[in-house]
């Protein structure tokens, strides 16, 4: 792995922060440090939002399949530095490097290459008017974008931002957490050394309270696009309103993961399971809230709780790894003080709870696959925990199912098993969010809108649905017939 890069990245340069302040950066499997990055405060977003502006006369300016061309690029070289750049987000996240290789890196050059192809291909349309009249609509990027970036998927997260932001013809200040901010800044040593043009790309780490209010709050900043918690979310609203910039939020989730009496229990299992301890649980769409059929409940759970005491806990850079450690000693803490919250509501743990045994691994932020039997009000229900714990309750019939499902605040994500097709189609239509998979759980793709309703947020990323939210609908008007005239003729 070459050195890792620990500074901002503003007007195509690494630069220190201008006061020289820096945060420590610390591997979760045993908290040490891995490097000190660059501290971006206000006056740092100031340098980085200033290039920005200036960058984007010349990039919307670009032919769209230039800027296609780049994108692709990034994609190749994305590829082509997989195991660096898995390794990278392994030491960093904690991520186990067989899910970092083959599902992180993958899914981000997708991304970018997706857009890539879509940055000549997104077009306006014509509005069949009055005779005499033609009237199309263009679509025109917004101009400087703020991203905020969530420490969960750093890589992918990434791209998924700058991918239709930039193919939209947008220039960027991206901010990603202090606490997983290298795969970012790797990603801005690629685009340097493929071509970007300066200042189109800028990274600016730094705390919420700091650089992430400040370039919310930023008057030259058009959008801001924030993944992370709800609560931020909320404030993120608040700071946008000076210039009433555009928004676009992709918030908490508790999802609702439904198993049938029908389903293929195997399956059922299996896909659970993935929905849940995939990335130690630390996903918005993870499939916390297990609802199953009366029925199936007690040969499910016994099947489920095998699986789960058996997932291999371990260091990230083990390829027999299936589960690493959480991101970080915070984070940890917070997820183990739900098991108490669980238990002071009469909970049952069913397997889990607690930090592993293996000494090994006693100085990361390990946690065991937590099982929870609970009730559908506990807050182990209703509140996102964000790790690999899972609450269980039980339905008799699909209207409970649906009730419990929906009796949350969150809408993002939910799932289902069923070999009913009809009950699938009805019940993917009643649940209350943005994405609904049936026997199946996380599937993305560049193509497919993400996203979700209510204290989930709102806005979309990835699609035509993100190139929309990147630009703003500009209707021009044309009188191709010299006999109409403005009323007012002399």
């Amino acid at each position: 792995m070459s050195a890792i890069q620990n500074k901002l990245f503003i007007g195509g340069k690494f630069v220190d922060a201008k006061d020289g302040a820096t945060i420590a950066v610390h591997n979760p499997h045993d908290n040490s440090l891995i490097t000190h990055v660059a501290e971006a405060k206000a006056a740092d977003v100031d340098a980085a939002v200033d290039a920005a502006e200036r960058a984007f006369p010349l990039w919307s300016g670009m032919a769209a399949a230039e800027r296609g061309k780049l994108l692709l690029k990034l994609a190749d070289r994305i590829e082509a530095e997989a195991d660096a750049l898995a390794q990278l987000e392994a030491i960093d996240t904690g991520h186990p490097i067989r899910d970092a290789k083959n599902i992180d890196v993958l899914r981000t050059a997708a991304c970018y290459r997706y857009f890539g192809g879509m940055a000549d291909k997104f077009q306006g349309s014509v509005i069949p008017v009055d005779a005499g009249f033609i009237n199309y609509v263009q679509r025109a990027p917004i101009g400087v974008v703020g991203q905020i970036v969530p420490w969960n998927f750093p890589l992918m997260f990434t791209s998924w931002k700058l991918g239709p932001a930039l193919a939209a013809g947008n220039t960027v200040v991206m901010k990603p957490s202090e606490i997983t901010p290298l795969s970012t800044l790797r990603i801005a040593e690629l685009m340097a050394e493929i071509g970007f043009p300066e200042g189109v790309v800028n990274i600016v780490i730094g705390y919420g309270h700091t650089a992430g209010q400040h370039l919310a709050e930023h008057p030259k900043v058009g959008k801001i696009s924030f993944t992370g918690s709800t609560e931020t979310g909320r404030r993120i609203v608040e700071a946008s309103k000076g210039n009433l910039k555009r928004v676009q939020l992709e918030l908490g989730g508790k999802g609702a993961n439904i198993v049938f009496d029908d389903a293929n229990l195997i399956a059922a299992v299996n896909g659970s399971a993935w929905a849940i301890f995939h990335n130690q649980g630390q996903a918005c769409i993870a499939g916390s809230r297990l609802i199953i059929h009366e029925k199936v409940a007690d040969e499910f759970l016994e099947r489920f709780v095998k699986l789960a005491s058996s997932i291999r806990l371990g260091n990230p850079l083990d390829p027999e790894t299936e589960m690493g450690p959480l991101t970080s000693t915070l984070h940890r803490d917070r997820v183990l003080s739900y098991v108490d919250i669980a238990q002071q509501q009469g909970a049952t743990i069913l397997t889990g709870g607690k930090a592993p045994s293996n000494p090994d691994l006693s100085k990361g932020c390990y946690i065991e696959p937590t099982v929870v039997r609970a009730k559908p009000t506990d807050r182990v229900s209703q509140e996102e925990v964000f790790g690999p714990f899972v609450s269980v309750t039980t339905f008799k019939d699909d209207a409970e199912a649906l009730q419990i499902a929906n009796m949350t605040e969150y809408g993002l994500g939910g799932g289902l098993w069923t070999r009913d097709l009809s009950r699938a189609h009805k019940m993917a239509r009643e649940i209350r969010a943005g994405m609904v998979w049936v026997n199946s759980y996380k599937r993305v793709n560049p193509g497919s809108p993400f996203g979700g309703v209510g204290q989930s947020g709102y806005g979309r990323e990835m699609g035509f649905e993100a190139m929309h939210d990147y630009t703003e609908a500009k209707s021009v008007w044309v009188n191709v017939d010299a006999q109409i005239l403005p009323h007012f003729k002399r």
